[in-house]
């Protein structure tokens, strides 16, 4: 890339916490976060956001009578977003970009005035303003006070990372020196979770010790496991603090579909985006690879093979957070980035506990982040120190 792209600030909101200590302590445990919950007429387990955490968006709800109607959406990138600025020292005022993507957007809120639509065959006034996707964005503008673009997006599970690769593309043009980017996503809601159900892929051995086995290729049926949660980089060109990390390198590629939900058996759009993000790079210079590895066989098994195609036999260490913290469609991808930050910080591998794992890195200083939606839109993106 021409020009060095600096992320200054990091912040997220999942099942793990909310605080950088408290994440990374809980990475740190070889124990996951999904819990059974009870979605009327069924149960599934999730990976929900503590109480005490949503303490923290009831209070931003309450802060402002604008913001009451809100759906947690927007409240979980508000929360974030908000300690990403203050992180980096942007201040009110200041002009940078806001691109925040959702896969599915405000979706309590839709579910709930659709419901009141069907009963009563009337829409509340607030339906359209508080459901439209790029609500997100601005209202985080509104709060921020910034006088940069805002923008929205949902590229269904690699939102997030199109969203870096968007304020990358700005950076690079000269049009914007900063950009906030990330995903949110709320959506553990009784027809979301029948929707995955009815896919075949959700997990449903809530006893096992390890309900969903991502990244395990010996599995014998889907576990895939539904997680909300939130997070927000602070990108620059020209800083002048100190840098968490560098984006050294941006892939993209899209599959030729053949099914609504489908993916080649080796991962062609994996192949495509990594091989485009390690363009400058060489492949054994990479440490880590956090997978997208979303706890369904194909899934997991495609990119898997994606990577031995790309890589070769000197695979770099792989891992993935989805056992721990489930999958969270749109912010997943920065949440996984968060995790290859928080690795090259502490210069410690996470591994997933069920896996065996060949190789485990002497030092972490270039990670690869992968994340691919529904329909074969793949992103990879390198990190560096």
């Amino acid at each position: 890339m021409d020009k060095k792209i600096a992320i200054t600030a990091l912040s997220s909101i999942s099942a793990l916490g909310s605080t950088p200590d408290e994440i990374w302590q809980n990475y740190l445990k070889p124990c996951h976060f999904l819990v059974e919950k009870d979605f009327q007429s069924h149960k599934a387990l999730v990976a929900a956001i503590a109480t005490s955490d949503l303490e923290k968006i009831s209070e931003i709800k309450n802060s402002d009578i604008k913001y009451k109607n809100l759906d947690n959406t927007v409240l979980y990138a508000m929360l974030c977003a908000r300690k990403a600025v203050k992180q980096a020292a942007w201040r009110e005022g200041d002009d940078f970009g806001i691109n925040i993507g959702s896969s599915r957007g405000a979706t309590a809120l839709f579910e709930k005035y659709h419901q009141e639509y069907l009963e009563n065959q009337q829409s509340s006034t607030l339906a359209s303003p508080t459901t439209t996707l790029g609500n997100i964005s601005s209202w985080l503008a509104h709060d921020l006070q910034t006088q940069g673009p805002e923008l929205s997006h949902s590229i269904t599970c690699s939102t997030a990372l199109h969203a870096l690769t968007n304020g990358v593309a700005w950076l690079q043009s000269g049009m914007s020196n900063k950009f906030l980017v990330g995903g949110s996503e709320a959506s553990l809601t009784p027809f979301t979770i029948a929707q995955i159900k009815a896919l075949k892929i959700y997990a449903e051995n809530a006893s096992e010790e390890y309900p969903c086995k991502a990244l395990d290729l010996s599995k014998s049926r889907n576990s895939m496991v539904l997680g909300e949660g939130a997070g927000v980089i602070c990108m620059e060109t020209n800083p002048s603090k100190k840098v968490l990390a560098y984006v050294e390198g941006i892939g993209y590629a899209t599959e030729i579909l053949k099914h609504n939900i489908s993916i080649s058996e080796d991962a062609e759009c994996f192949q495509k985006s990594m091989k485009m993000a390690l363009k400058n790079t060489n492949p054994e210079d990479v440490d880590v690879i956090v997978m997208h590895a979303p706890g369904t066989k194909k899934g997991d098994s495609t990119e898997i093979k994606a990577i031995d195609k790309v890589f070769g036999t000197e695979k770099p260490a792989l891992t993935t957070n989805k056992w721990k913290i489930g999958h969270t469609f749109g912010a997943s991808g920065i949440l996984s980035l968060e995790l290859a930050i928080l690795m090259m910080q502490h210069q410690k591998f996470i591994e997933v506990p069920f896996v065996q794992h060949d190789k485990k890195p002497k030092k972490i200083n270039k990670v690869l982040v992968n994340a691919v939606g529904f329909g074969g839109n793949a992103v990879s993106v390198l990190l560096s120190t």
